[in-house]
Parts: structure tokens; C-alpha cells; sequence
């Protein structure tokens, strides 16, 4: 018999959760080329696997799990604030004002200038956006774009004239722009970027693969192996394209192209017809997932039955928008699904929750046999026990993003109050009733990172302290929902989610349990390693614990 080729990784460890149910964690695990070759229960029982070529990684202390993935966040977001002015440290607009300020001094007159959009504005001392004014007291000599999550805007006084924003602009389509007394506009614009991007400069393309090389690197840095990007444009899966031929690609990416500010079939024809070159593409680093769709708005304009908190009602009893006329949203979204795509749709309120179950009942009445999975619901924010037995009877897989809830739990409750709030992301009564679920961050409203999740997802821990406790799921749930749950959704549960043989060698190595570590230690722990395929795209900066590769 032909003796079994070496291994090109062996790693030991004090436990390797194969996420198996039933079976006991693994003390070896070999790796060969891209897939995971073995693994045993004895430190040493693959010893014979170790060759010449063989790298052994022995940490007797560690434990192992798959990579997690993130089933709903914005990379490109993420890449394309890479090198924006990271405001989320600030804790009064004075402060705010002081970053932009010092961005500034050394940006020659007349370019934009921007900031990241992970900050809440509940965290400033003010409790509020910065005004166009207050902006323009920082520089009057660039046109600022303050970004705040994907839903918010805020220009400073050069950047409205730049983009032509006025007391007679009309709000755009589901959005709004928030004005003064006298209609004057005061900067801060909810959905405003169709009304932006035309004047903003076109996108430096090396600029734009350094970013996504950081922040795909940032992910895998937090234990993040896959993302699903929700909002990505065609440019942006040709520059995803460039980062992954060029090798520089930090995480697994399966994208969602965007239909953002798009109000006709014809425009998400004209998507689709781009998509096509994509749908028989095997790379397992990138591959086009489906089209994303908005039922209704986010926080500022999630569709609701009941009316929003006074302070924040526009006009009198105002429950939110819905972004699309429904009737123009099920006939293009029956168009996708023809064509063998996959739809993802946002759903935030509970009026927008009832109307997407709506429009995804007809669309399975009117296309039988549609498989399981071609329907998402992204989010179901708010979902009470009639709309989770619809969900669970229609086969309708869910997203869930309890970081979103922890770190934008101020700004949601003054939106719709703190009782509505507690019954964001239900994740226990959705596992309960059955519901197929999985998890993300929804970056750059929630922080990415499987720690910060597993610790929302277990504790119901917030921002604004302990919301909805009844709503909390146990560890080993939290971890199924970031990996076989996560993998079953992108239709690869026979490519990565547990660690077996034949599967991608796509894992992380802690120096804490993150099934076991006390839950106020969950927040901060991030993975020693991650390898994709085997290959390490996240390791210690100094040496590693690396034996002579004999057996």
C-alpha cells in the first residue's frame, strides 16, 4: 500500500471543535493543500502525517473552531472607509469637529473629505448629529461627508451647494432631509446618497483594493472567515475580483449586488444582466450570492405599525416608509428569482416584516417548486409569534445581527422606544419555532467580530444595558448560528461550517474558549490565528510555537 502523503499543516491543540454534533473535540488536526485531511482525539495521532515539508503548530493550551462567518455586513463599506477619518473615538462634536479639522489641515482645498460610519451620535455629549454649520466651522474649504451608518448623511455647507441640496430639493425616495424652521437644510440627510454620489470624485481604484485588503484582513483578525456582503455594486465585485486574482483577499466574500436608490425592473435587469458571468463561478474565495432588495428603511425609517417616538416623528403619527412600491418590488424580485438568483431583503419594522412575508408568500405562490434559500429575509428586526410560524411555514431563512442592537441601542430606543427595542432579533423565540437563522454584524451600524457577537447573542448585553433577556440563546447556539447555520445559508454546508475531512481547512485557534470563557471576556477576544484553506491570514506578530517538522 502506498504510505498516505504528508501533511502540509499538523496543528495541536487542548481541544478542536469540529462543530459535530455528538462529537467529542479533537486534540490533532492535519491539513493538506486547502482541505482538512484529518482529525483525531490524540495530540500525537497524526503524527504520522509529518513530513519534510510539514509545518507542526503545537499549542497544547488552545482551542480550535471553524472560521465564523458574518451572514450580513458591508465590506466595501468597510474597505472604503479604510482610509476615512475614524470618528468613533470622539465623545463630543467639539471633539468630532477637531478630527475632521486636523484631516483638513493636510487635504488640499476643494476634496472631499469624509468620515467612517461606525459612531453613534448617542455617544457624543450633545446626544446629536453635528450641523452643516458646525462642519463648516471645521473647514468651509472642502466639502465634508459625515457617514453614520448606511442610513445617514451629514454635509457641512460646501458639500450641499456641491450637490445642489436646497430649501426646494424634494426628500429622496424613502429618505429625507432634515431641514431647519424656515426649510433651510441643516445637513443631515437619512437615505440620502443617490442625492451625493454624483458629486463625489470617482474612486481611486488602488485606494479602493488597499482598503478592502485592510478591512478583509480586519474581519479575519476578529475570527471572521466569511462575509456576506449586502450592498456591493458591479464595480465592486470587479474590484473584489482584482483583490482576489492578486491574492491579497483577507476573507471568503459572497456577495449580494445592491439595488439601493433603484425604483424599476429595468434597473435591476440591467444588474442582472452583469451578474451573469457569475453564475457558474466556483472560486470558493468569491462568489455572487444573489440581489438585495429594502422592504423598508433602518432605524430612521423602518417601517412600524405603531407610530415612532415623538421626538423623532417628522410629521405627525409618522411609522416609517416602505422603499419600494410593492407590487413594482414582487414582480422584479420574481424576475431575480427566474433568472436562478437569490433574493435578500431587508425587513426592519414589524408593519415591514408583515409585508415582506406577504410578498414572499405570492412570489412562492405564483413560482412553485422555488427551493429553499432563494428567499431571505434580512434582519426581521422586529417579528412577533405570527410572523415567526409565517417565516418557518414559507421556508423562509432569517439574518440576525445582535451587534447592531449593542451598539445602536441608544440611538434605536429614541427612535421607538425602549420596549420596542427589547424585542429586536428574537433570536431564542426564532430558534424555538423552528426558524433556519443564522448571524451577523450588519457593520458599520453594529462592530463586526464572532467575540462581540457570541456576547450579544448569550447575554442580550447592550449599549444601553440588558435588553430583552428572554430573547438570549446559549453559547453552543450562538456558535452554530456563525458557522453550520451561516454555511447552510450560502448553500456550502458540504464546504466549510464544521472541521471534517474534505472540508475547506477554514479555522480559527483561541487562547480562551469561546464556548466556555466567562461571558465578560467575550467583548474582547479575538483568535490567535486564522487560516483560510490553511493558510494563515491572520497569525501572531512574533514567534510561533512551531516544532521541527519530525515526527
Amino acid at each position: 500500500m502506498a504510505p498516505c502523503p504528508h501533511a502540509d499543516l499538523l496543528l495541536r491543540a487542548a481541544r478542536i471543535h469540529t462543530r459535530v454534533e455528538g462529537q467529542a473535540p479533537g486534540r490533532a488536526l492535519a491539513v493538506r493543500g486547502d482541505r482538512i485531511a484529518a482529525v483525531d482525539p490524540d495530540p500525537h495521532g497524526l503524527d504520522e502525517l509529518i513530513g519534510p515539508g510539514t509545518r507542526v503548530l503545537d499549542l497544547p493550551g488552545a482551542t480550535v473552531l471553524p472560521a465564523f462567518d458574518d451572514t450580513h455586513t458591508h465590506l466595501i463599506s468597510a474597505g472604503d472607509s479604510a482610509h476615512d477619518v475614524a470618528v468613533d473615538g470622539a465623545r463630543s462634536i467639539a471633539e468630532f469637529l477637531d478630527l475632521i479639522r486636523a484631516r483638513a489641515a493636510g487635504t488640499p482645498d476643494g476634496r472631499w473629505i469624509r468620515t467612517a460610519g461606525h459612531w453613534q451620535e448617542l455617544n457624543l455629549a450633545e446626544r446629536r448629529f453635528p450641523t452643516a454649520a458646525e462642519l463648516d466651522s471645521a473647514t468651509d474649504r472642502h466639502p465634508v461627508l459625515v457617514l453614520r451608518g448606511v442610513h445617514n448623511q451629514v454635509l457641512n455647507g460646501y458639500a450641499l451647494t456641491a450637490c445642489g441640496i436646497d430649501a426646494t430639493t424634494p426628500d429622496p425616495e424613502g429618505g429625507a432631509i432634515e431641514r431647519d424652521a424656515d426649510g433651510t437644510p441643516n445637513g443631515h440627510l437619512v437615505d440620502g446618497l443617490a442625492l451625493i454620489q454624483p458629486q463625489l470624485p470617482a474612486p481611486d481604484p488602488a485606494r479602493k483594493l488597499d482598503g478592502l485588503r485592510i478591512a478583509s484582513h480586519d474581519y479575519a483578525a476578529t475570527g471572521i472567515g466569511t462575509v456576506r456582503d449586502t450592498n456591493t455594486s458591479l464595480a465592486d465585485l470587479a474590484a473584489l475580483k482584482q483583490l482576489r486574482d492578486a491574492g491579497d483577499l483577507g476573507c471568503r466574500v459572497r456577495v449580494l449586488l445592491t439595488t439601493m436608490g433603484f425604483t424599476t425592473v429595468e434597473q435591476v435587469e440591467e444588474v442582472l444582466d452583469g451578474m451573469e458571468e457569475w453564475k457558474y463561478t466556483a472560486d470558493p474565495w468569491l462568489k455572487v450570492w444573489g440581489v438585495k432588495f429594502w422592504m423598508d428603511g433602518g432605524i430612521e425609517s423602518g417601517a412600524l405599525d405603531a407610530p415612532y417616538c415623538p421626538a423623532h416623528c417628522p410629521s405627525p403619527g409618522y411609522t416609517g416608509q416602505l422603499a419600494w412600491k410593492t407590487d413594482v418590488l414582487q414582480e422584479t424580485v420574481e424576475r431575480v428569482v427566474r433568472r436562478g438568483w437569490r433574493v435578500g431583503i431587508h425587513a426592519y419594522g414589524d408593519r415591514g416584516v408583515r409585508t415582506l412575508l406577504d410578498l414572499f408568500e405570492r412570489v412562492r405562490a405564483r413560482i412553485p417548486g422555488l427551493p429553499d434559500g432563494a428567499l431571505v429575509m434580512e434582519h426581521g428586526g422586529i417579528a412577533d409569534d405570527e410572523q415567526r410560524r409565517r417565516a418557518v411555514a414559507l421556508r423562509i431563512p432569517v439574518t440576525v445581527q445582535q451587534p447592531l442592537l449593542h451598539d445602536a441601542a441608544a440611538v434605536q430606543s429614541a427612535y421607538w422606544g425602549e420596549e420596542r427595542v427589547a424585542h429586536l432579533f428574537p433570536a431564542r423565540q426564532w430558534l424555538d419555532a423552528g426558524a433556519d437563522i443564522s448571524a451577523g454584524s450588519d457593520y458599520p451600524v453594529g462592530s463586526y467580530g464572532a467575540a462581540h457577537s457570541l456576547y450579544g447573542l448569550t447575554t442580550r448585553q447592550t449599549v444601553s444595558g440588558v435588553l430583552g433577556p428572554d430573547h438570549a440563546i446559549g453559547r453552543d447556539e450562538a456558535v452554530t448560528l456563525h458557522t453550520t447555520a451561516a454555511a447552510r445559508l450560502t448553500g456550502e454546508s458540504a464546504l466549510r461550517g464544521q472541521l471534517t475531512p474534505g472540508r475547506l481547512a477554514d479555522l480559527t485557534v483561541w487562547a480562551r474558549d469561546p464556548l466556555t470563557a466567562p461571558a465578560d471576556e467575550l467583548p474582547g477576544l479575538r483568535p490567535t490565528h486564522t487560516f483560510l484553506g490553511g493558510v494563515p491570514v491572520h497569525a501572531p506578530d512574533g514567534p510561533e510555537e512551531t516544532q521541527p517538522a519530525t515526527p
